[in-house]
Protein backbone atom coordinates (compact mmCIF):
# COMPACT_ATOMS: atom_id res chain seq x y z
CA UNK A 1 0.00 0.00 0.00
CA UNK A 2 1.33 3.30 -1.13
CA UNK A 3 2.27 5.42 1.84
CA UNK A 4 2.54 2.65 4.55
CA UNK A 5 5.33 1.45 6.17
CA UNK A 6 5.38 -2.55 5.44
CA UNK A 7 7.46 -3.49 7.73
CA UNK A 8 9.17 -1.66 10.71
CA UNK A 9 11.92 -3.45 12.62
CA UNK A 10 11.96 -1.38 15.70
CA UNK A 11 11.96 -3.67 18.62
CA UNK A 12 9.86 -1.39 20.59
CA UNK A 13 6.62 -1.82 19.70
CA UNK A 14 5.16 1.28 20.92
CA UNK A 15 7.13 3.21 18.42
CA UNK A 16 6.49 0.93 15.80
CA UNK A 17 4.89 2.08 12.75
CA UNK A 18 3.12 -0.69 11.02
CA UNK A 19 -0.05 -1.98 12.79
CA UNK A 20 -2.78 -3.24 11.12
CA UNK A 21 -5.98 -4.76 12.77
CA UNK A 22 -9.56 -5.31 12.62
CA UNK A 23 -12.35 -3.26 13.90
CA UNK A 24 -16.09 -4.51 15.32
CA UNK A 25 -18.94 -2.34 15.71
CA UNK A 26 -20.61 -2.59 18.45
CA UNK A 27 -23.43 -1.25 21.07
CA UNK A 28 -21.22 -1.53 24.23
CA UNK A 29 -17.76 -1.60 22.88
CA UNK A 30 -16.01 -1.89 26.21
CA UNK A 31 -18.38 -5.27 27.05
CA UNK A 32 -17.16 -6.82 23.48
CA UNK A 33 -13.76 -5.73 23.94
CA UNK A 34 -13.75 -7.44 27.68
CA UNK A 35 -15.07 -10.59 26.16
CA UNK A 36 -12.21 -10.54 23.59
CA UNK A 37 -9.48 -9.58 26.11
CA UNK A 38 -10.97 -12.68 28.06
CA UNK A 39 -11.05 -14.87 24.99
CA UNK A 40 -7.38 -14.33 23.20
CA UNK A 41 -5.58 -13.34 26.91
CA UNK A 42 -4.92 -9.88 25.02
CA UNK A 43 -4.32 -6.71 26.75
CA UNK A 44 -6.49 -3.35 26.13
CA UNK A 45 -4.34 -0.70 24.65
CA UNK A 46 -6.94 2.48 24.30
CA UNK A 47 -9.74 2.60 26.42
CA UNK A 48 -12.45 4.88 25.76
CA UNK A 49 -16.38 4.94 25.79
CA UNK A 50 -17.04 4.82 21.79
CA UNK A 51 -13.42 3.05 21.10
CA UNK A 52 -11.39 0.27 22.74
CA UNK A 53 -8.53 -1.45 21.03
CA UNK A 54 -6.62 -4.65 22.10
CA UNK A 55 -3.14 -5.05 21.31
CA UNK A 56 -2.01 -8.90 20.83
CA UNK A 57 1.04 -10.03 22.91
CA UNK A 58 3.62 -9.89 19.92
CA UNK A 59 3.31 -9.34 16.72
CA UNK A 60 1.54 -5.29 15.13
CA UNK A 61 -2.04 -6.66 15.01
CA UNK A 62 -4.68 -4.93 17.40
CA UNK A 63 -8.46 -5.41 17.38
CA UNK A 64 -10.53 -2.72 17.31
CA UNK A 65 -13.95 -1.85 19.00
CA UNK A 66 -15.94 1.20 17.83
CA UNK A 67 -19.51 2.47 19.04
CA UNK A 68 -22.37 1.96 16.49
CA UNK A 69 -25.24 2.47 18.67
CA UNK A 70 -27.35 1.32 15.53
CA UNK A 71 -25.69 -2.26 15.16
CA UNK A 72 -27.40 -4.85 13.75
CA UNK A 73 -26.82 -8.27 14.87
CA UNK A 74 -25.98 -10.43 12.06
CA UNK A 75 -27.27 -13.45 10.88
CA UNK A 76 -25.32 -16.72 10.26
CA UNK A 77 -25.67 -18.39 7.97
CA UNK A 78 -27.04 -15.41 5.94
CA UNK A 79 -29.98 -14.90 4.07
CA UNK A 80 -31.31 -12.59 1.30
CA UNK A 81 -34.07 -11.66 4.15
CA UNK A 82 -31.84 -11.16 7.11
CA UNK A 83 -28.60 -9.17 7.62
CA UNK A 84 -25.10 -10.54 6.23
CA UNK A 85 -22.47 -10.65 8.27
CA UNK A 86 -19.44 -8.68 6.51
CA UNK A 87 -16.36 -10.56 8.36
CA UNK A 88 -15.39 -13.29 10.47
CA UNK A 89 -12.48 -13.78 12.78
CA UNK A 90 -10.53 -17.04 12.81
CA UNK A 91 -8.48 -17.89 15.24
CA UNK A 92 -6.72 -21.65 15.26
CA UNK A 93 -6.69 -23.31 18.97
CA UNK A 94 -4.94 -26.74 19.67
CA UNK A 95 -7.91 -28.29 21.92
CA UNK A 96 -11.05 -27.21 20.08
CA UNK A 97 -13.76 -28.75 23.12
CA UNK A 98 -11.36 -26.77 25.47
CA UNK A 99 -11.70 -23.49 23.77
CA UNK A 100 -15.13 -23.79 22.72
CA UNK A 101 -16.53 -24.44 25.81
CA UNK A 102 -14.33 -21.46 27.45
CA UNK A 103 -16.08 -18.97 24.72
CA UNK A 104 -19.31 -20.27 25.95
CA UNK A 105 -18.36 -19.68 29.79
CA UNK A 106 -17.64 -16.02 28.23
CA UNK A 107 -20.64 -15.56 26.98
CA UNK A 108 -20.19 -17.05 23.04
CA UNK A 109 -23.27 -18.94 21.84
CA UNK A 110 -22.64 -21.47 19.01
CA UNK A 111 -24.24 -21.09 16.00
CA UNK A 112 -27.10 -23.41 14.72
CA UNK A 113 -24.81 -24.11 11.53
CA UNK A 114 -22.02 -25.65 11.75
CA UNK A 115 -20.22 -26.92 8.66
CA UNK A 116 -17.37 -28.79 9.57
CA UNK A 117 -16.22 -31.01 11.73
CA UNK A 118 -13.02 -29.30 12.92
CA UNK A 119 -14.47 -25.73 13.05
CA UNK A 120 -16.61 -24.35 15.93
CA UNK A 121 -18.84 -21.43 14.52
CA UNK A 122 -19.24 -19.15 17.48
CA UNK A 123 -21.61 -15.61 17.97
CA UNK A 124 -19.84 -13.11 20.05
CA UNK A 125 -21.71 -11.15 22.47
CA UNK A 126 -23.00 -8.93 19.74
CA UNK A 127 -23.51 -11.39 17.07
CA UNK A 128 -20.39 -11.04 15.04
CA UNK A 129 -19.19 -14.71 14.26
CA UNK A 130 -16.11 -15.95 14.90
CA UNK A 131 -14.47 -19.61 14.10
CA UNK A 132 -12.82 -21.84 16.16
CA UNK A 133 -10.73 -23.79 14.59
CA UNK A 134 -8.18 -26.56 14.43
Amino acid sequence: MRGRITHDTNPDRDARKDYWGVVLDSPAPGALARFYATLLEWEVADDAPDWVTLRAPDGVAYLGFHLNEQHVRPTWPSTAERPQQQLHLDFEVQDLASAYQHAVELGATPAEFQPQDNVRVMLDPDGHPFCLYS
